[in-house]
């Protein structure tokens, strides 16, 4: 079972079951939980032929390290994307791309936070370098709902490279930076725009910083300096979401 993983938890069960079902080996469902959302999920699974066991709660709790809400996907892995695909997927976009890239990030529960706002902000692609992100793993996917089976993330062996290879497609990079001088408010988010997130604390990495474009900051009223970062993000990606519509 090796090149399988669990998906747990309702929402990112069911985003399973609606984007990508023919990754689903088997599901796992806790006996006496048979609310109607878990029976939808059930009756989701047995329409698609997907074979579904009804067991105790400890057996479930024996296969992942996280809360499952009674509900788990044996799943074959996604098809990874790569750097070669990165092309592929900047031309398969038709309006100005909306990228978010996180530098740094290495907690699979502010990942998978920073994809859920990402899928939630219509993120087309998010950006993390390969030594210096968290896996893509069942944490991950869970704490995103179902946003780690829809929104496109592919790690890069080199982030300033990549960066570039975005502006040169006309992608301006706008990096956060706690000593920028701009607000976030006050920045062009508009049209082909790729969004840096740093590591809580620390921040983009020196040469990440010195790729970008624009640096902007988030105004901070309060004592402490610096907020979670997927915090920060949801801020960001739903401000250049309110000035994109305009």
């Amino acid at each position: 079972m090796s090149d399988k993983h669990w998906v747990y938890g309702i929402h990112a069960v069911e985003a399973l079951l609606q984007t990508q079902s023919n990754r689903i080996e088997e599901l796992w469902v806790q006996q006496g939980r048979q609310n109607k959302r878990m029976q939808n999920i059930i009756q989701h699974a047995e329409q698609l032929g997907i074979l579904c066991k009804t067991l105790a709660r400890d057996e479930l709790d024996k296969q992942v390290d996280g809360r499952h809400q009674g509900v788990l996907a044996l799943s074959k892995p996604a098809q990874t994307l790569r750097e070669k695909d990165l092309s592929i997927l900047l031309d398969s976009i038709d309006h100005p791309p909306f990228v978010l890239i996180l530098d740094g990030v290495t907690d699979p529960h502010n990942l998978g936070a920073c994809l859920r706002t990402a899928d939630a902000a219509g993120v087309d692609l998010v950006i993390a370098p390969k030594d210096n992100s968290a896996p893509l793993n069942a944490t991950v996917r869970k704490v995103a709902c179902g946003a780690a089976e829809v929104v496109p993330l592919i790690q890069v062996t080199n982030l300033a490279r990549t960066m570039k290879e975005l502006q040169q497609r006309g992608i301006w990079i706008t990096g956060t930076a706690g000593e920028a001088e701009t607000s976030v408010y006050d920045a062009d988010l508009k049209g082909a725009v790729a969004l840096v997130m740093g590591a809580e604390g620390k921040g983009m990495r020196r040469l990440t910083r010195e790729n970008c474009d624009y640096l902007v900051k988030l105004p901070m009223a309060g004592s402490v300096s610096s907020l979670n970062v997927s915090v920060a993000t949801g801020i960001c990606l739903f401000e250049a979401v309110r000035q994109r519509q305009e």
